[in-house]
């Protein structure tokens, strides 16, 4: 099991695209600013392909080698939607990836989310605002 988290995500380009989404924590995705990889379907249903041209190429690192990504910066608003709570919204770049079928927060983001790890192997986490005691669980994987 991984920690994962639903979210809401609010494109900026397009301002009335917006989606409820379960994303995978990913402390291994470091970023310097807040980032998201979205798979390429979820972005078309944010409406950020029709952005594509703004958008920068960059090659990033992982297992698996390195991959190209689209990156459109400070493209989205992101923030944690619980029934009990609510993280701060936060602007971050979307990746944007024809390969990846879930959706991944960076180190950064979560961060900025106020995501606290408990356990990552059965998926229980936490918001910096919970009172100590309140644990949560993880959510069941969502592709696209």
């Amino acid at each position: 099991m991984a920690i994962r988290v639903k979210l809401r995500l609010r494109s900026r380009l397009s301002p009335r695209s917006e989606l409820s989404a379960v994303a995978l924590v990913n402390s291994g995705f470091e970023a310097d600013t807040p980032q998201i990889l979205l798979p390429d379907a979820v972005a078309r249903r944010l409406d950020l392909s029709s952005h594509m041209l703004e958008a920068r190429i960059e090659s990033y690192g992982t297992v698996a080698g390195p991959i190209r990504l689209y990156v459109l910066p400070s493209s989205v608003e992101v923030w944690i939607e619980e029934p009990d709570a609510e993280s701060p919204h936060v602007v971050c770049d979307a990746l944007i990836s024809d390969v990846e079928r879930e959706i991944l927060i960076s180190d950064y983001l979560a961060g900025e989310l106020g995501i606290v790890a408990e356990d990552f192997r059965v998926g229980l986490w936490r918001l910096k605002s919970d009172p100590g005691e309140r644990v949560r669980r993880s959510y069941e994987p969502m592709r696209f």
